[in-house]
């Protein structure tokens, strides 16, 4: 009885899983064809759960997990969760010396802004993008912001270092921003 009921149960659970999943394709006026998988995540995904204990076991975690840190300022802590962390470092460090301590906290703070979304997730094989439409908590409403990350060894992490996937993403962040992507 109890495997009968595994099977209604997954029956039942598949068709709400593959509405948050779906296999496009964008096309570049050059030619070039570009093959990924868009993920959706339910409103308010984003949002930060200050007591969540968080890891690094998919984009969107890494992504908290990434964004909790620059709102401590923990630069160290948000510098290793990338694929190149001592340039990562040297990057975050530049940005909030240029902007000052309490701005550079504040704009990471945007991200868990409930104003804000979370549009999509874009994934080439162990790489993704998540992209971000930051409303009325940024200067620009309605603005998208992407972040790239890449699966090693079973954790994400920022991906710092430039790959063919990564340049793709970056080509589907550009359609998306250009209206030849329509938001999901």
């Amino acid at each position: 009885m109890r495997g009968a009921f595994a099977a209604a149960l997954l029956a039942c659970a598949l068709p709400a899983l593959a509405q948050n999943e779906a296999a496009r394709t964008l096309e570049l006026d050059e030619g070039v064809r570009i093959a990924f998988t868009l993920r959706t995540h339910p409103p308010g995904a984003h949002l930060l759960d200050p007591a969540a204990e968080l890891a690094p076991t998919s984009p969107l975690a890494t992504a908290k997990l990434l964004n909790r840190y620059l709102v401590a300022g923990d630069l160290v802590e948000a510098a290793v969760l990338s694929n190149a962390p001592k340039r990562r470092f040297e990057v975050f460090r530049e940005y909030r010396e240029a902007v000052g301590a309490d701005e550079f906290k504040r704009i990471f703070s945007q991200y868990f802004d409930p104003a804000n979304r979370l549009l999509a997730e874009i994934a080439i094989g162990r790489h993704a993008l998540i992209i971000w439409q930051m409303n009325e908590a940024s200067e620009r409403p309605g603005r998208l912001a992407g972040q790239y990350f890449m699966e090693i060894e079973g954790r994400w992490l920022m991906d710092d270092v430039s790959s063919e996937p990564r340049s793709s993403l970056r080509r589907v962040l550009e359609a998306y921003r250009s209206g030849k992507l329509s938001p999901p």
